[in-house]
């Protein structure tokens, strides 16, 4: 064996260089035709299994429904009270989560390899048996009430929820707010109705990564392949886009802060759009990382803040970019005035090399920690397939990345980076 010389630094080498590589998930179906999309890995025993149902507030006919129903799956079954779940899920030392998005809402079970035989039957009857009791909805309720009242306290929260409403419209999936009156109104009768179509009945897909049991397709295959999943037709559902008016809102939350939340954001093609990949890259340069131009003016040589960031909001139907700060309440104008400075920057010059070269290699860096491991190339493959993207995407963003111009990029600031297509939220 070589001696090592620890005298002698190692090469470094540029992410840019790298040739990355994404794995193939193993692909089958179930009886019931419930896809599964399986990556078997890691030096660790742990298995991360998804399954993402077409059950977010795209679907639901009353605010609030489709995200009180995935929270409450974990609340009573036919066969076990939440306690019991609870204590079953905690003494194997396993999780289950569940969230709810736009368009999909998933239950995510994380555990050791040699307890997923033992934990399926109650993921199963999640999905086939869940109940809904009413004192579990009420203490829902009254907890999701507590927490609205202390989130509408606080500036970035309100701003969050009005961005989205300005660029959507307030009745949009993407843009509908929760609100003390539609948790108030939350029915057992409705939460099972929604439970029965989009879950039971519903749509799903199964994703599994980590060390795998070599028996895991017959596994789920005894516990989820009879369900009635996949059988019927998803409702045809379109909500139309209204955006605001106004693109200027100032809203004082409390009249005493000292700091306001900043939010300034205009629509945007969505992942399949050809300018999607190479708007990522201006993103960076503009401000989608610790060394960004606006983090370099507005945070480290203005003070006005401690981050800022901008960053592409990847909805399934609809995209927006976005600028996300909060900054004293006294610069809060001149901090809005920067950021049109930067974006009028973009489209003046292209950058130059150096500043090109850099945001390559961080992007090509990110790259690497999102490809290390099992549970990070499946939910790369999740969101390829939720989003419906072409074979050889992950390829042709590669070479997107290595090989755009700055002239490219100077030709998308002048496009998407216009200070009349912005809204601008800013709440005291």
């Amino acid at each position: 064996m070589d001696k090592l010389n620890r005298k002698k630094a190692p090469a470094i080498e540029d992410a840019v260089a790298f040739h990355l590589k994404l794995d193939t998930p193993l692909i089958y179906k179930l009886s019931n035709a419930t896809p599964v999309y399986a990556m078997h890995g890691g030096a660790q025993e742990v298995v991360k299994i998804e399954w993402v149902f077409n059950a977010g507030n795209w679907y639901e006919d009353k605010n609030l429904i489709a995200a009180s129903t995935n929270f409450l799956l974990k609340n009573g079954t036919k066969n076990k009270t939440a306690l019991a779940i609870s204590e079953a899920i905690e003494y194997y030392g396993a999780s289950v989560s569940r969230s709810c998005y736009n368009e999909t809402a998933t239950i995510t079970l994380h555990c050791l390899s040699k307890h997923v035989a033992i934990l399926l039957p109650l993921i199963a009857s999640l999905i086939n048996e869940a109940v809904f009791p009413e004192d579990e909805i009420n203490i829902y309720r009254k907890m999701q009430l507590q927490r609205l009242s202390v989130n509408l306290r606080k500036c970035d929260f309100v701003a969050n929820r009005l961005i989205d409403a300005v660029l959507y419209g307030e009745a949009h999936p993407y843009g509908i707010t929760s609100n003390a009156a539609a948790y108030e109104a939350l029915s057992r009768e409705e939460l099972n109705a929604f439970y029965h179509q989009f879950y039971t009945h519903g749509f799903c897909k199964i994703f599994a990564a980590g060390h795998l049991p070599d028996n895991l397709d017959a596994l789920l295959e005894a516990h989820f392949g009879s369900l009635p999943m996949n059988a019927k037709p998803l409702p045809d559902r379109a909500h139309n886009i209204i955006p605001n008016m106004v693109k200027k809102h100032h809203i004082i939350n409390d009249e005493n802060g000292v700091q306001g939340a900043i939010r300034i954001g205009r629509s945007f093609p969505g992942r399949k759009h050809p300018d999607y990949v190479k708007s990522l890259v201006l993103n960076n340069i503009f401000g989608g990382y610790f060394g960004s131009r606006l983090m370099s003016n507005i945070r480290e040589d203005k003070g006005y803040t401690y981050g800022i960031y901008s960053y592409i909001q990847p909805y399934q139907q609809q995209s927006a970019w976005m600028i996300s700060t909060e900054a004293g309440r006294d610069v809060c104008a001149a901090t809005i005035e920067e950021i049109y400075k930067e974006m009028n920057l973009l489209c003046a010059a292209p950058p130059d090399e150096d500043e090109l070269y850099l945001v390559r290699n961080y992007m090509m860096g990110s790259l690497l920690g999102d490809l290390d491991g099992p549970f990070q190339q499946i939910t790369r493959w999740k969101n390829y397939i939720l989003n419906d993207l072409p074979e050889g995407y992950f390829e042709e963003s590669i070479a997107t990345v290595k090989n755009i111009s700055g002239e490219e990029l100077l030709a998308l600031a002048r496009e998407y980076f216009q200070q009349k297509d912005f809204y601008e939220i800013q709440v005291i």
